[in-house]
C-alpha cells in the first residue's frame, strides 16, 4: 500500500514509526513531517487544511490510503474531499468530526443516547453566562465550543476563576472556537483514556492510557496539549472499561451510525472515573497526543491492515496484540510554553538519547537547519518514550534520556506517571 500521513507532531512520526516496517507498506509519505519523520518516509510540502492539494496530489501519486493525525484537516472536511477523489482516508467525516469540533454537538450525542456525561449549558453571550455561573456555583468547567489546541477548557475552583474564564473565551481569546461557551458541573475522579477503532458499525478498543495535561509537576498550571502519558492506566479497569463501551462508546457509535454520519476512524473518550463507574469529559476524533505514542509502542499487531480496515468498513474479525511493558512518555516543550516561546533553537543528543535501552525519541516540533541541525520549532517538540518492567523502570530509562539531550531552552515534568509510581494509583 502507498500510504500517506497528514501532520508534522510526535502523533505522527510514532504512526510512521509503527507502520514503516508492515509487509503491506510499498511506499510512505507524509504532509508537511518534520525532520524525524523524514527518516522514514518522504515529506512533502503539502498543506494538510488544504483538501483540494492534497486530494490532487493523492490521485497524481496513487496513494491507497491516507491517514489524518491532527483534528483540524478532520474538522474542514479533508475525508470528505479525499471521498470524492475515490482515496481511502482513515479519519471521519466533517459531519462526524463534531464530536471533538463542537462541544455542544458531543453533548447533545450524549443526551440523544444517554451516555453519562456533567451536566451543561451552552452560551453565547457574557451575561446569561455569569447568571448561570451564579447560580451553579464553584467548581465548574469552562470550555471553548470549538477547536483550542487543547487550550481552552478552564476547571474554575472559584467564581472569579470562572468569570474570568468566561469573559475571556467569549471575549475572543481563542478565536471563532470561542464563539459559543460549554459550561458544565465538575466531575470528581480520576481522568483515563480509552482509545477505540471504528469502521462506523464494528469498535474495537485499544489499550487504555493517561495523560498529564497541566504544565507544571503535581498536576498543576496552565492547561496544555499534554506533557506526558503512560500505558496501562491502572484505573482503567477491565470492568471500568467494559461500563464505557457499553454505556458510552458503542451507544455514541450507533447514535451517529442512527444519523447518517457513521463514524470511522479513531475515537478518543476521555474518561472521569469515580467509584468504577465512568462519565464522558470529551471526545477526541483521532490519536490523543502524547497517548498515542506509549500506544505504538505497546502494539505488537500490524497496524496498517488494521487502519486499512477501519476505512474501508472491513474491521469486524480484526483484533490487537498488545505488549505487556509498560510505557512512558516524555513531552520536552520550549520554555514559557503554553504561553509565548521561542523557535530555532539547536538541539543535540537526540542520537545519544536513543541508546538508552528501551528509549525511542519521537520529533514533536522540529525543523531542519541548512546545515542538518535539528531546530526547535514548536510549542512541544520532543517525545521522550521508553518502555521498562515496570513504569518506575521505564521513566527511569525517559529521564536519562532527557538528560542526554542538549536544549537549554526545553523543559520537562520531573512527574509524568506520578501517581502510579509513588503507588496511590495500583
Amino acid at each position: 500500500m502507498r500510504v500517506l500521513i497528514l501532520g508534522s507532531g510526535g502523533r505522527e512520526h510514532a504512526l510512521a514509526w509503527a507502520m514503516a516496517e508492515s509487509p503491506m507498506l510499498t511506499a510512505l509519505y507524509a504532509a508537511p513531517g518534520n525532520p524525524g519523520i523524514a527518516e522514514m518516509a518522504i515529506c512533502i510540502a503539502i498543506d494538510p487544511m488544504d483538501s483540494d492539494a492534497v486530494a490532487a496530489w493523492c490521485r497524481a501519486e496513487r496513494i491507497d490510503l491516507v491517514v489524518v493525525g491532527p483534528e483540524a484537516p478532520l474538522a474542514a472536511g479533508v475525508a470528505d474531499r479525499l471521498a470524492t477523489a475515490g482515496i481511502a482516508c482513515f479519519g471521519p467525516t466533517a459531519a462526524a468530526a463534531q464530536l471533538e469540533a463542537s462541544k455542544t454537538f458531543t453533548k447533545e450525542i450524549c443526551d440523544a443516547c444517554d451516555a453519562p456525561t456533567a451536566a451543561w449549558a451552552r452560551f453565547t453571550e457574557i451575561g446569561p453566562a455569569l447568571a448561570y455561573l451564579e447560580a451553579r456555583g464553584a467548581p465548574i468547567v469552562i470550555k471553548a465550543d470549538g477547536l483550542a489546541a487543547g487550550k481552552g477548557v478552564t476547571v474554575a475552583e472559584t467564581a472569579v476563576e470562572a468569570e474570568v474564564a468566561v469573559r475571556a473565551i467569549l471575549g475572543g481569546r481563542h478565536g471563532m472556537a470561542g464563539t459559543a461557551i460549554v459550561i458544565e458541573d465538575f466531575m470528581a475522579g480520576e481522568e483515563a483514556s480509552l482509545f477505540v477503532l471504528s469502521d462506523g458499525q464494528t469498535v474495537l478498543p485499544l489499550v487504555g492510557a493517561q495523560d498529564h495535561k497541566r504544565a507544571e509537576e503535581g498536576d498543576l498550571g496552565p492547561n496544555t496539549g499534554g506533557m506526558g502519558a503512560y500505558s496501562p492506566a491502572p484505573v482503567l479497569t477491565p470492568a471500568v472499561e467494559a461500563a464505557a463501551m457499553d454505556r458510552i462508546i458503542r451507544p455514541v457509535i450507533a447514535e451517529m451510525a442512527r444519523r447518517g454520519t457513521p463514524f470511522r476512524g479513531v475515537l478518543y473518550a476521555g474518561l472521569m472515573i469515580e467509584d468504577g463507574v465512568p462519565r464522558l469529559v470529551e471526545f477526541n476524533v483521532r490519536f490523543g497526543d502524547p497517548e498515542c505514542q506509549v500506544l505504538m509502542l505497546r502494539l505488537k499487531t500490524d497496524l496498517l491492515p488494521v487502519l486499512a480496515a477501519a476505512a474501508s468498513g472491513g474491521l469486524a474479525g480484526h483484533q490487537l496484540d498488545w505488549r505487556w511493558n509498560p510505557a512512558v512518555c516524555v513531552v520536552m516543550a520550549a520554555r514559557g510554553y503554553p504561553g509565548g516561546y521561542g523557535n530555532g533553537e539547536a538541539i543535540t543528543g537526540i542520537a545519544a538519547a536513543q541508546t538508552v535501552p528501551g528509549v525511542t525519541v519521537f520529533q514533536a516540533g522540529t525543523a531542519s537547519a541548512a546545515n542538518g541541525q535539528i531546530l526547535s520549532a514548536g510549542g512541544r517538540v520532543l517525545n521522550i518514550c521508553a518502555t521498562g518492567e515496570t513504569v518506575e523502570a521505564a521513566c527511569a530509562r525517559a529521564y536519562r534520556a532527557v538528560d542526554l539531550i542538549d536544549w537549554p531552552g526545553g523543559f520537562v515534568r520531573r512527574d509524568i506517571a506520578w501517581r502510579v509510581r509513588e503507588g496511590s494509583l495500583s
